[in-house]
């Protein structure tokens, strides 16, 4: 389970008097703990979940490091970036565009998906099978440049 792991980097962290490091694993272990509160959940959340809600934190960090960058916040940009390295490293590698789109190509035939009208169908499947490997808006390019 990753929030095990977290703990334990925290510790470490906080033994090297890491700032950045902290700050990312703060923000892991804060998000873990929410999900773990929000009403209907279980008490313990797999580990499934957790790596959404890492890519889910990543997805932020990413939004508002694209933000500060167009504004010239050049400081604010670099505390965004560290902590997307930071959370980036508990998730799964992620996989290479050619790979993606063999994976992709094998789900189109499987379903015999001919058009773009088809594209939630194969997009279901698709990020079933890359969860946690490709991000959801790469899969979506490549599902609609292979069905177009």
């Amino acid at each position: 389970m990753i929030s095990t792991t977290i703990d334990q980097e925290i510790k470490q962290a906080m033994l090297a008097k890491d700032q950045v490091k902290l700050r990312g694993l703060r923000a892991i272990k804060a998000a873990i703990l929410l999900a773990k509160t929000e009403k209907g959940h279980a008490e313990e959340i797999n580990e499934e979940a957790e790596i959404k809600i890492l890519q889910k934190l990543v997805k932020q960090r990413k939004e508002s490091a694209d933000i500060y960058k167009t504004q010239g916040r050049e400081d604010l940009y670099q505390v965004e970036q560290e902590e997307i390295d930071v959370i980036a490293q508990f998730l799964p590698k992620q996989m290479e565009r050619s790979e993606i789109e063999a994976v992709i190509a094998k789900i189109i035939a499987k379903t015999g998906a001919s058009s773009i009208k088809e594209m939630g169908k194969v997009m279901g499947l698709a990020n079933k099978e890359l969860a946690g490997k490709a991000e959801g808006k790469l899969i979506g390019e490549i599902v609609k440049s292979l069905l177009a």
